[in-house]
Formats: C-alpha cells, structure tokens, sequence
C-alpha cells in the first residue's frame, strides 16, 4: 500500500485534470439554472417545490446558488469550498425527489444515481483543489 505523498499522480497534469472537473461542475450547474429560468421558470419552479413540501422560497435561493456557484466554479473563484457548499443542494434532492425512486436515474422521476455522483464529484474537486486557471485559488497548507 503506498502513502498518500508516494501516489503516482502527475504534478505537470493533476492541476488540469482538476480544472476540467471545475468547469464540467460549473456548466452543469449553469444548466440546472437555466432549466429552471427558461423551462420550468422561476414561478413554476417555486410551485414544484412547494408541492414537495418545501417552501416556494427554497426554489429561488436553490437558482441563486447553482448560478453563482456554477460562475465560481467556472472562474475557480473559492471552488474548493464552493464544491462543499453546493453538496448539500444534491443531497437535498436525494432526500426530497429521487431516493424514492431508487437507484438508477432512468427510473421514473429521476433515480438518486445521478445526484450521488455528482455529490462524489464535488467533493472529489473540494479534495484535489481548485486546478490550474483558478481566478482565487484556495490553497491548503501541505
């Protein structure tokens, strides 16, 4: 078993690989955002969330936080802890609207499948840092 500091993992490379999965993250979530601005609208968005129980006001502070956080991870502004804070909204999904569907996403209503990974995803991004082209790195002390 090697040591994390004995890993092979490619310092000349590790921070682009880190930077594709930011902008990857980013877009996907500026996609969630503007299905909800153009598809589902604003409104509609709030009364969907309001039929799961959850307040109608949820539905915009959940767009206000895929569209800045989707900028920030685009940008590499914070994205470390950017990738943490978006977390819980993915959960939330799981617990409000997929899990009941089970597993796989191509389940009736959405699986949980997707959200998991994507869940995985950011926090993958929090670990390995925010990766080359970041407007405000956040750096951790080795």
């Amino acid at each position: 078993m090697t040591s994390p500091s004995s890993a092979a993992i490619s310092a000349s490379t590790a921070p682009y690989g880190a930077f594709v999965l930011r902008v990857t993250l980013g877009v996907t979530f500026l996609a969630h955002f503007a299905l909800k601005l153009f598809v589902f609208t604003p409104a509609g968005t709030a009364a969907y969330f309001g039929s799961l129980g959850l307040p109608p006001a949820l539905a915009y502070v959940t767009m206000a936080a895929e569209f800045l956080g989707g900028l920030a991870l685009i940008t590499g502004f914070k994205a470390r802890a950017v990738a943490l804070a978006l977390i819980p909204l993915l959960v939330g999904t799981i617990i409000t609207v997929h899990g009941a569907n089970g597993f796989f996403f191509n389940a009736p209503g959405g699986g949980w499948e997707y959200p998991a990974f994507w869940s995985i995803a950011l926090l993958v991004q929090a670990l390995i840092g925010d990766g080359a082209f970041a407007l405000s790195p956040t750096l951790r002390k080795a």
